[in-house]
């Protein structure tokens, strides 16, 4: 499901927790997907019962990122993200960080790459604060988007 909505994520995650599941959150641009965030998506998953994945609108990725960027629009990065079996949920948020959608959905397991420290990893202290837990998960080498764009770039 790609919910585009806080009033739609908190419903979604309110269903969820009356269930008992156990709700993982991690957030990215995920612009060209490769095997990097396939296996870092489905490590995030093994954490939990429900994987939802927050991503950047385009207007978030040019503030952060640049104007040449992203590659992929929005719509289409959430369906190739919706389509992967260890992804439950995406949402979309147009913030430069996800803390508002953490504080919103309050998640069990916030998951973030291993380029991240607990200091650096934004909503860790709501998280905590509410007895879930900050799992970084290491990078898979030599995998990155910004190095696809510029191999791409030189061929």
């Amino acid at each position: 499901m790609i919910a585009v909505s806080d009033e739609q994520v908190r419903e979604l995650v309110g269903a969820l927790r009356q269930s008992g599941r156990r709700v993982v959150f991690t957030n990215g641009v995920f612009d060209i997907l490769h095997a990097g965030h396939t296996t870092y998506l489905e490590a995030a998953r093994a954490l939990g019962d429900v994987l939802v994945v927050g991503l950047n609108t385009d207007e978030s990725v040019r503030r952060l990122k640049g104007p040449e960027r992203p590659i992929n629009s929005e719509q289409d990065r959430a369906t190739v993200l919706a389509a992967l079996r260890s992804v439950d949920h995406v949402v979309l948020f147009a913030d430069d960080t996800p803390l508002g959608l953490i504080e919103s959905i309050v998640p069990d397991v916030l998951v973030k790459g291993g380029d991240y420290t607990r200091q650096t990893i934004v909503g860790a202290d709501v998280v905590e604060a509410h007895g879930g837990r900050v799992v970084t998960i290491p990078l898979v080498e030599g995998r990155s988007t910004t190095g696809i764009i510029n191999r791409a770039r030189t061929v």
